[in-house]
């Protein structure tokens, strides 16, 4: 089990994953883009945010970094563009740690099975720390 940092940024994920892997030295790393999700109608993607990044990732000296572009529309402010991500392969002790940081908190996306994992959701805890959970990792 592992607690992982998650960075948000806001249309150039991928200059500073690129920039971090050769800082780093970890090699060319695997993206999500947001073209490549399924379509929403209720969540229209702007054409210019199709080769914005939802999701990638990089092992920095051990440690797992998560990297994703800010949803078009939802608010970012640079300096708080951070969360911690739970990964787990054990559902069931995922729902419990959601459950527990949730109260007195505010869910943002209620634990549910997405198309990258069986169970996925987000949370701001009673003190402001944003958290997700996701259940297995994925390929990227």
């Amino acid at each position: 089990m592992s607690v992982d940092a998650y960075l948000n940024f806001q249309g150039n994920t991928r200059e500073a994953v690129e920039f971090y892997a050769e800082v780093f030295e970890t090699g060319t790393p695997k993206i999500m883009t947001f073209g490549e999700v399924p379509p929403n109608p209720e969540y229209p993607l702007p054409e210019e945010a199709k080769n914005w990044v939802m999701h990638t990732r990089l092992n920095i000296c051990g440690s797992n970094v998560m990297f994703s572009d800010t949803f078009p529309g939802m608010p970012y402010t640079q300096g708080n563009n951070i969360t911690l991500a739970i990964v787990l392969d054990d559902e069931e002790q995922l729902r419990k740690y959601f459950n527990r940081l949730k109260d007195g908190g505010q869910v943002e996306m209620e634990l549910q099975e997405t198309f990258w994992s069986k169970s996925y959701g987000s949370l701001k805890d009673k003190f402001g720390i944003g958290w997700q959970f996701n259940y297995g990792m994925s390929e990227y």
